[in-house]
């Protein structure tokens, strides 16, 4: 690993200040990586971005960052409709990509992009990250050493008041599902397998609101419950919506017929688990002593390039999620389940690896 990774950053917004400072600390520790070049359609982030982090070069246009012979990888780290045309031209520049959630907002263009990932072999990241948090590995061990049965039943909740920035949150190609849900979808898929159809409610409950110190209607679904079919009477039920105030609830819960599972905090931000078996009769609580960095899956970038291997989360993974996510809207709008055609392999974790990694440790920036 003597040569770095040398990456460009197009989207120097506030989701570029984790990823950036992520790779500094990679490199500090072992991991070569470096970030050679940002971009970003406001020129009054370039003073902040070289300031603080001491970013050599800058754009506004991100073609300037794919065209550049010393990007071998590109993090796409833009608002969610330009995921889908700015991952494209970098994977036809030859780039490694990893692109923040959702990969695309339409669903044939991220099945054109899975099949350009693999045509010209490069790897394909897309958040979130969830898989590679060690909470979410200790989960999926004891689901698949059988330690709470066969998986019945589950249920998931991620949500807010919605932010009071940016009105494309709150126009079409926004909204809390491809945000918020896309996180409890991935978890879920990934813990219990592929689903095979979807039902969904989705509404616009709160129709005006003020953003950027101005009003706006709000011009997509706000609040949504997603119902999930795993095949074999196994069935989730998602909450998710930029209605959710304030609640203290665990973030995932997997039922199986011998015991409960189920996880401490949010599936982005885990806190640890609690586990139930029937055979103890006794809750069993693993409580987080260092907490996850949510960008992680920039180092499982970084770590496969250098490895010549493919990155743990697979881009057929976030295929699946955004489908289940897209036909959850068409459930909503037509009141008919919708078949889920997709499939893919969920990552395996059969292997407990103890990492004290510097850059797993604790942040407060996180």
């Amino acid at each position: 690993m003597s040569e770095p990774v040398r990456l460009g950053v197009i989207g120097a917004g506030s989701v570029a200040e984790k990823y950036i400072p992520m790779v500094q600390r990679l490199n500090l520790h072992g991991l070569p990586a470096e970030i050679v070049i940002a971009c970003d359609t406001r020129p009054t982030r370039e003073e902040f971005i070289k300031g603080r982090y001491g970013v050599k070069d800058f754009t506004t246009d991100y073609r300037d960052v794919i065209k550049r012979d010393d990007v071998d990888a590109v993090l796409v780290l833009t608002s969610m409709r330009e995921h889908g045309p700015l991952t494209r031209h970098a994977l036809e520049a030859g780039k490694h990509v990893l692109v923040e959630k959702p990969m695309s907002m339409s669903l044939g263009e991220a099945g054109e992009l899975v099949k350009l990932a693999d045509e010209v072999g490069r790897n394909l990241v897309c958040a979130p990250h969830v898989t590679l948090s060690p909470t979410y590995q200790a989960i999926w061990r004891h689901i698949h050493k059988g330690d709470i049965g066969r998986v019945l039943n589950a249920r998931g909740i991620y949500g807010w008041a919605g932010p009071n920035w940016g009105p494309w949150f709150y126009e079409p190609g926004g909204g809390p599902m491809f945000d918020l849900g896309v996180y409890n979808v991935t978890t879920m898929t990934g813990l219990i397998g592929p689903a095979t159809r979807v039902v969904a409610f989705a509404g616009t409950a709160i129709k005006q609101r003020v953003v950027d110190n101005r009003q706006i209607t709000v011009q997509t679904e706000d609040n949504l419950q997603i119902l999930l079919d795993f095949g074999g009477d196994c069935f989730a039920n998602i909450t998710t919506g930029f209605t959710l105030q304030k609640y203290r609830a665990n973030g995932i819960e997997i039922y199986g017929s011998e015991g409960t599972v189920q996880m401490l905090g949010e599936d982005w931000d885990p806190r640890g688990y609690e586990l139930w078996r029937n055979s103890k009769g006794c809750w069993e609580v693993y409580e987080n002593r260092d907490r996850w960095p949510w960008p992680d899956g920039v180092r499982d970038l970084i770590e496969s390039i250098h490895e010549k291997r493919k990155p743990v989360n697979s881009p057929q993974h976030a295929y699946h999620a955004l489908e289940i996510m897209t036909k959850a809207l068409e459930s909503a709008a037509t009141g008919q389940a919708i078949p889920i055609v997709s499939t893919f392999t969920p990552a395996r974790f059969d292997k407990v690896v103890e990492s004290t990694a510097p850059h797993l440790k604790h942040d407060p920036e996180f």
